[in-house]
């Protein structure tokens, strides 16, 4: 692989004898049947990517590593911006109802979370109370009064629908740099901190 896969990509080509020696039934199975794994924010070791795991149940969620080598598929959240299913549920709709707005606003954005691993697997995950997570890639700066106007846009939407701004230095949410906080938590593969602003951490860090 010459470009290293990004946090929420997702990744076929792991199989269950790269799970730790107690990884519990469910992780084996979901492996086993070809679901693909979802790529966290973590450091790993050379060679190795960290990825977690997900079966059938909310709670059924393992941290893993995945050998770079062993991969045979990925998918990006934005490559499933316009990727349909025929399931009417809330969240669906929700993101037909927000498409439009996301492809006009310039900015390059993707779908995340449950909604992303069936629209890219088929397997389903989706389910009627689902929330729609999005990422949004901001190279540039976001001002808060644009983060609340994306939330106010969102809010209107048939679901929930959470948005992570994917910084040069790590990942913000949407709503925490929209609300009135003076810091917010920028999370990447070393460290969650509390920040200023996102796209300068290094000289505003808590």
């Amino acid at each position: 692989m010459v470009n290293m896969p990004l946090a929420h990509d997702l990744l076929w080509g792991m199989t269950p004898a790269q799970l730790p020696a107690d990884a519990p039934p469910w992780a084996i199975e979901s492996l086993a049947v070809g679901q693909p794994v979802v790529v966290r924010r973590a450091l790993s070791a050379e060679g190795l990517i960290a990825v977690g795991v997900r079966g059938l149940l909310r709670e059924q969620r393992l941290a893993a590593f995945m050998r770079v080598d062993s991969i045979a598929r990925r998918v990006s959240p934005e490559a499933l911006c316009h990727v349909d299913s025929a399931r009417d549920l809330p969240v669906m709709q929700a993101l037909r109802q927000l498409r439009p707005m996301l492809d006009d606003c310039g900015w390059v954005w993707g779908i995340s979370g449950s909604v992303g691993f069936e629209l890219a697997s088929g397997f389903a995950a989706m389910h009627a109370a689902s929330d729609l997570d999005l990422i949004l890639r901001a190279p540039q700066p976001i001002t808060r009064h644009q983060a609340r106007e994306l939330v106010a846009f969102f809010d209107r939407a048939a679901c929930r629908v959470d948005m992570q701004l994917q910084t040069p230095f790590g990942a913000v949410a949407l709503r925490e740099w929209a609300s009135a906080s003076a810091r917010v938590l920028l999370k990447n593969a070393q460290q969650a901190q509390l920040v200023v602003d996102p796209w300068q951490p290094l000289e505003q860090a808590a």
